[in-house]
């Protein structure tokens, strides 16, 4: 795309005064918004609105503002809202919250030639507004961008962008959602959007967002647009390609097990007794068998191999790896729209994503290629495929791995299966004294102890099966609960509480990054646990706003991975096994959901980098981490968030892969193998070989290994039974030399133990060696 860009700052010309401090538009969006909101909370406009103390005034930050700024958006019934922006005609800037307007304003009074401007962008994460030139919006079904003006209002730079010479420049879809419902041609918009979605033509977001795409889309799709209607070409008699005819049912696979989709639904504990299964286009049927023997009915359709079984509601409908196979875009989103209305309460949605090789014997056709099997394969990107499952079927689904979703009829289920993958595992405290009216009643008491382990809170009236049973002994929660502290650690019990506010804030501000339900959309237990963790949605709301703009500043990100007490720390990242990642910094957990929220975790990750210095996710697959002293890489996927763009990485059949060293690092003290990972690291370091700090290579590490006399079993060094004696003597003083560096250096802050290398013999006999290793 090429458009001319220019830059100034109005602080270097225009600038403005007050009292001999310089004032940009932020500092006049400050002051003016405090104003109002002083104001209409004396004339009681806004009941729930607290006021603001001359301290409070004068130490508001960028991130309450910019908070407060996403939340107007996010509540506007009118304008367009993406994750990251919110886009509104100018027409409709008079019936946005006046805090909207006060922000504008002070964008607008500092710009010129703006008047003919089409559309305001305001960013959610950045002060940053930018006014967008459409000048045919009206005539044109699909405008393109003329002129973009941004300003930030933060430190007043100013940059103009100029797409009238672009060949290819962005287009608007959708224009409806920009304006009021009161605009001239909305009704003419909302008829054009609505022909363009059943045509299935804005399901393909990732190449319609340019004038040359749209338009070559529209080619492939056999239509154009003519005064914001949809009309079908006329079919030429000569085509210019002779299509092979493209045979679905080969790219059904015959299964040795469960499919994944399935395997993950049954994993999430989502299914209740006696629920009942579909499988939209089931093939030769292997999902079907496997579930029926995990004792669920189950039945399955398919146009090839099963087309006289009934299509059915069920409780759970999987249409998994269907419509990646279907080659037209109306049928493929029949399909789809098809196996959502047999569902009653959980949709599994499953598709291919990620090529792994262009070079197969493929062959392009529409928005996917043909295989030299004559089979239709469309490969999703992670991103495309739930803004296609999305705008098909009017949801938000869920990602719960690579090319797999789940969307749920009941959106409070959904919320609850959301809110629930980032809760952390936490054990009920231990008994700490002994008290006879606590040990009395103990059985009564562990459904309650369980319950706020749980939730972080005491039960509300119907939260608690064993309810009637309590208050028969004690007449409230709150007498049972002090006879449990009475034999029970508070401070134990506050650090729960502390951790599901943690929870609940990184699920707020995932939810944050779309459109976030009211307060009465959500379950009624995660209403109940934000009235008891934090009393009221606004507050919770605008806590979690604030950390989820603090991601943007890399300063931030930076220090969090720095002092990070888990994880191994390399220049520029923080690298941590999946196990400890609940135990993380809570802006940190957030930062890996930004991108599992959306594109779902590598299978069978087992360490996931944080990028400090780049908005970028890492997720590493080490398959014998727990096994292998130090495991080779097998696969890893980075994560750009700044355009959730996927890379995806092979390295199984390398020679030489990567592979991990001080492996303690990565997990916590209470992981299962820590204890060896450390000792076995403890005796590295004495020998000398982690030294360096580079990452190793397989082959590299043997060479290293041999070099130094040693082999490895069970996490354990051995010096190597053929080694050179006068060689070996040289070794042993050397590593005798570097721990007594290391015992003088750590003298006093460490106590002293007795592990060294151990001599190995090809029997397997072994002598400790007399040395002093300080942990």
């Amino acid at each position: 795309m090429n458009y001319d860009t220019s830059t100034n700052t109005i602080l270097d010309s225009d600038s403005l005064e007050n009292d001999e401090k310089l004032l940009t538009p932020l500092m006049m969006f400050e002051r003016e918004v405090l104003l109002y909101e002083n104001e209409a909370i004396s004339e009681q406009d806004y009941a729930n609105t607290v006021p603001y103390s001359l301290d409070e005034i004068n130490n508001l930050c960028v991130d309450n503002l910019l908070a407060k700024v996403a939340r107007c958006c996010r509540e506007s019934k009118v304008g367009k809202k993406l994750p990251t922006a919110f886009y509104v005609h100018v027409s409709a800037l008079q019936t946005l919250n006046p805090v909207l307007g006060i922000y504008e304003n002070c964008a607008r009074r500092t710009l010129e030639n703006i008047d003919e401007a089409t559309l305001v962008k305001i960013s959610l994460h950045q002060p940053k507004i930018s006014y967008l030139f459409y000048p045919d919006f009206d005539t044109d079904a699909h405008p393109a961008l003329q002129t973009s003006i941004q300003i930030n209002l933060a430190t007043g730079e100013v940059k103009c962008f100029d797409y009238s010479n672009s060949e290819n420049p962005p287009v608007l879809h959708r224009k409806e959602t920009f304006v009021a419902a009161d605009y001239p041609h909305y009704e003419k918009f909302s008829r054009l959007t609505r022909s363009e979605e059943k045509w299935g033509l804005l399901d393909n977001t990732s190449v319609i967002g340019t004038r040359e795409g749209w338009l070559k889309y529209l080619g492939y799709c056999g239509v154009e647009i003519q005064d914001h209607t949809v009309v079908e070409r006329v079919k030429q008699e000569n085509s210019e390609l002779s299509i092979p005819k493209i045979e679905r049912h080969k790219a059904a696979m015959v299964r040795n097990s469960l499919s994944k989709p399935l395997r993950l639904v049954l994993e999430a504990d989502l299914v209740r007794d006696g629920a009942t299964f579909f499988d939209y286009g089931c093939g030769y049927g292997g999902d079907v068998k496997y579930i029926a023997q995990e004792g669920y009915a189950i039945s399955g359709w398919d146009p090839y191999y099963q087309p006289d079984t009934p299509r059915i509601c069920a409780d759970v409908v999987n249409i998994g790896y269907v419509i990646n196979v279907i080659e037209s875009l109306a049928e493929r989103r029949e399909a789809l729209l098809k196996a959502w209305e047999l569902t009653k309460n959980l949709l599994v949605v499953a598709a291919q994503v990620l090529i792994d090789d262009s070079d197969r014997g493929q062959i392009a056709y529409g928005d996917g290629v043909i295989t030299s099997r004559n089979t239709f394969q469309k490969y999703y990107e992670q991103e495309e495929l739930k803004v296609y499952i999305d705008q098909v079927l009017s949801v938000d689904a869920i990602p719960v791995a690579l090319g797999i979703y789940f969307v749920f009829r009941n959106a409070a289920e959904g919320e609850s299966f959301r809110a629930s993958r980032f809760r952390s595992h936490l054990s009920t405290p231990r008994v700490r004294s002994q008290v006879k009216r606590f040990e009395d009643y103990a059985e009564m008491l562990a459904p309650l102890m369980a319950f706020v382990s749980d939730r972080g809170r005491l039960p509300l009236k119907g939260e608690l099966a064993e309810e009637s049973v309590i208050k028969g002994e004690f007449h409230s929660f709150n007498r049972a609960w002090r006879v449990i502290l009475q034999a029970t650690d508070a401070d134990d019990w506050e650090t729960i509480a502390d951790k599901r506010r943690q929870d609940l804030l990184v699920y707020l501000a995932l939810n944050g990054l779309g459109d976030r339900p009211s307060m009465r959309r959500l379950p009624a237990q995660i209403r109940n646990d934000i009235k008891g963790l934090f009393d009221n949605y606004q507050k919770a709301c605008t806590l979690a706003d604030l950390m989820l703009y603090s991601l943007g500043k890399a300063d931030i990100v930076a220090d969090c991975c720095e002092d990070s007490a888990i994880g191994y720390k390399q220049h520029g990242s923080l690298s941590v096994h999946v196990s400890a990642l609940e135990e993380l910094d809570p802006l940190l957990r957030l930062y890996e959901g930004c991108a599992n929220r959306t594109i779902g975790r590598l299978d069978g990750a087992t360490i996931i980098k944080f990028h400090a210095r780049k908005p970028q996710i890492s997720y590493l697959f080490y398959p014998d981490f727990d096994t292998n002293p130090h495991p080779a890489l097998h696969t890893s996927m980075h994560i750009d968030l700044r355009d959730l763009s996927v890379s995806y990485q092979d390295y199984s059949d390398l020679y030489n892969p990567p592979i991990l060293v001080r492996k303690e690092a990565f997990v916590t003290a209470s992981y299962p193998h820590y204890e060896k990972f450390a000792k076995l690291t403890r005796q590295e370091e004495k020998l000398g070989i982690l030294d360096g700090g580079a990452v190793k290579k397989h082959r590299e590490w043997l060479k290293c290994l041999e070099e130094n006399c040693v082999i490895i079993k069970d996490h354990k060094l051995f010096w190597r039974s053929n080694a050179d004696p006068e060689k070996l003597k040289m070794l042993q003083k050397a590593a005798s030399e570097r721990q007594q560096k290391k015992t003088e250096f750590n003298a006093g802050k460490s106590e002293q133990t007795a592990e060294g290398i151990e001599d190995g013999k090809q029997d397997g006999q072994k002598v400790q060696i007399k040395a002093v290793d300080r942990g």
